[in-house]
């Protein structure tokens, strides 16, 4: 009786309606309403804790690219917005409601704007299709998953780290960007060149790119790309070959393309920084450089580290234990710090006291704190560095705790200013454009031009073969440290 319940009031609660791209009858739950409301809240945090390129020119680029496939898009009824995402990663995404979003690392990857165009459209093609909507819809059953609550475990695996890992504000929506099934992502393609193809551009460009991140998935790991965080792409290359046969039989519209010919794409990407924004702090093993904010710390060996806007996370091989480093607030006192935190969080302090740290006043206190998972032991030091007061916290269980003191110490103590050879270190990386020389072969054009990337990484960015001497006056993108 109390299923049947259920689900008379599910039933009641949804509605149907035609799907834009299938023209068939669905049953969903997420309204076109809430569905705006949900993409417009997911963006915004998305803005604020992944970050956009402020590129005018480039985002314009972008934009003018989507603006002409949304006027095509069989799904007339939301408003395309259309941004860069400041990931390093070649990604792109969408989140409900219109927003689309290709990375970065993205824009490197692709060779021409005949790819770009075909990774737009398919974006605009699970919007289209209300993907978003129809997941929500299956996972009634075992409870709608919050789209701003998918992420920490994510990130984290589950347990006690999930529930800390909270703090970091990941990116908004990963729950609606990371799992489309497979249906869904070849319903994209489909969609996606059709789009392409109708907007003028060539609808092999989505095959180009796909079979591209396919090869750069297997120069990076050594096997096939697997789906990961914030992956929309499972199984390029077989989607590929897919593509490639469908592309033929696409009419293609009239209009040219903004940027014609690959050179002229190169142009538009040249400068783009690549890598891991410095900005921000990056990674040089386990040691984290902020050249901005003249600190380094080393976190632990094997750790998997993730830096964020709002923190920098660490978390052990066997799942058990985490640390953050955040900034509290201005500089100050960090007794005064710290019995704010407690006040704040209402945790039971075992034992506190002052210090140094890297030649700065700290104070340090060893906390109980109650998660939804039971008492979590909280390591915390607060340090007064001259560009504000820094919290670095060890979070495990009680009972676990004396085994991994000493590691949350000694990151700690390697909290120091960063040096000379670091700064150096972390100088960002950008993408150039150079021009070969005939006979030359990409190892003796990266000795030449300074590039960064290795043989391997620089003919997947290209879409050459490494081996094959280049053509004299030949477009490369390499990657120099500036």
């Amino acid at each position: 009786m109390r299923r049947h319940l259920a689900l008379a009031i599910a039933l009641g609660l949804s509605s149907c309606a035609t799907n834009p791209v299938t023209g068939r009858q669905e049953v969903v739950f997420m309204s076109p309403e809430r569905e705006a409301a949900t993409g417009k809240q997911a963006a915004a945090q998305v803005e604020r804790e992944m970050g956009i390129v402020r590129d005018p020119k480039l985002t314009a680029y972008v934009q003018q690219i989507g603006a002409r496939m949304a006027k095509l898009s069989p799904r007339q009824d939301v408003k395309y917005h259309f941004a860069i995402a400041d990931m390093a990663e070649p990604n792109a995404f969408a989140l409900p409601g219109g927003y689309v979003y290709v990375s970065r690392g993205l824009l490197a990857l692709a060779n021409d704007e005949d790819e770009l165009a075909g990774v737009i459209g398919h974006e605009i093609g699970h919007v289209a299709a209300r993907h978003s909507a129809q997941r929500e819809t299956r996972q009634m059953g075992v409870g709608i998953l919050s789209v701003l609550g998918t992420i920490a475990a994510g990130v984290v695996g589950g347990g006690q780290a999930a529930q800390a890992a909270s703090q970091l504000g990941q990116v908004a929506g990963a729950g609606y960007v990371a799992a489309y099934s497979r249906d869904q992502e070849r319903q994209a393609d489909d969609v996606g060149q059709k789009l392409a193809a109708a907007g003028g551009w060539d609808p092999d460009g989505l095959a180009d790119f796909l079979l591209t991140l396919d090869r750069e998935g297997k120069a990076r790991s050594g096997k096939a790309r697997q789906p990961s965080f914030l992956d929309t792409h499972p199984q390029p290359g077989e989607r590929s070959v897919v593509a490639r046969e469908r592309a033929p039989t696409l009419p293609r519209g009239d209009t040219a393309p903004i940027a014609k010919g690959r050179d002229a794409y190169l142009k538009r990407i040249d400068g783009l920084l690549v890598g891991p924004d410095p900005a921000e702090g990056i990674f040089v093993g386990q040691r984290f450089l902020h050249p901005a904010l003249g600190l380094a710390l080393t976190f632990p060996p094997k750790w998997q580290t993730r830096n964020t806007k709002q923190a920098v996370a660490a978390m052990a091989p066997e799942r058990d234990a985490m640390l953050l480093l955040e900034m509290q607030g201005p500089r100050e006192d960090p007794k005064l710090a710290a019995q704010r935190w407690a006040q704040k969080n209402r945790v039971r302090v075992v034992e506190s006291g002052a210090t140094r740290v890297g030649g700065w006043p700290a104070f340090r206190a060893l906390a109980e704190a109650q998660s939804q998972q039971g008492v979590v032991a909280a390591d915390v030091t607060w340090i007064a560095h001259p560009a504000g007061t820094f919290r670095i916290t060890g979070l495990v269980s009680p009972q676990r705790y004396r085994a991994r003191q000493a590691t949350f110490a000694r990151v700690v103590e390697s909290f120091a200013p960063i040096t000379n050879a670091e700064r150096q270190q972390a100088r960002p990386t950008r993408l150039r454009i150079t021009t070969a020389r005939r006979g030359e072969t990409l190892e003796q054009l990266g000795r030449r031009t300074g590039n960064r990337w290795s043989v391997a990484e620089t003919a997947v960015a290209n879409g050459i073969d490494a081996g094959k001497p280049l053509r004299d006056g030949q477009k490369i993108k390499i990657a120099v440290q500036s």
